[in-house]
């Protein structure tokens, strides 16, 4: 995994300010690149770490209906303009053999997240994650965000919301299961 150059970022935020015609010594300013290295640091994490770290401690059980773990909380960096989105993922799966600590998948989300991403491959990143490590029956996953590259600049459509999801296993080979893992994530 690859480690963050604060210095690096320091360095292009004192020429992005000086290209908006602002004074990098100005007192306001003067501490801005450090800030914003270390929040890049911090926003992008996931760059540094491994999610494997997140399933060391996997259970056998015997468990054969649905595990769901809804509203998790999530905030990612969009590609394209290097604005926020943020959101709530939903992320389920049915156990073959194993089942994963519940804060595990909250864990996972954070750690895919937390690139540079399209909320398309960020969904489908955490859902083939899952799928290939835990070895479930079935995976689903939804996320449902606010992009703020949409809603504060460009079309300017606040309150807009864009979901997706990925379904593996028998989420997306059987309807009924995919009905009834959906119909759980968006019941109150």
């Amino acid at each position: 995994m690859s480690k963050i150059d604060s210095k690096k970022i320091e360095n292009a935020i004192k020429d992005i300010l000086k290209a908006v015609g602002e004074d990098v010594g100005r007192e306001g300013l003067k501490s801005t690149p450090k800030r914003v290295a270390a929040m890049y640091a911090e926003l992008l994490a996931g760059n540094t770490q491994d999610p494997k770290e997140c399933i060391k401690s996997v259970f056998r059980e015997k468990c054969d209906e649905i595990v769901l773990l809804r509203d998790i909380p999530f905030y990612s960096i969009c590609e394209h303009h290097m604005m926020p989105f943020i959101g709530k993922a939903h992320v389920a799966y049915l156990p073959d053999k194993y089942v994963l600590g519940v804060s595990k998948l909250a864990r996972i989300v954070d750690c895919f997240a937390r690139r540079l991403q399209v909320q398309e491959r960020l969904t489908a990143q955490i859902a083939d994650f899952l799928n290939e490590n835990l070895k479930p029956q079935g995976v689903a996953v939804v996320l449902e965000a606010s992009h703020s590259c949409m809603t504060i600049r460009g079309i300017k459509k606040p309150g807009s919301v864009m979901v997706t999801s990925a379904l593996r296993g028998t989420f997306k080979k059987d309807p009924r299961s995919r009905a009834e893992v959906l119909s759980l994530m968006h019941s109150s």
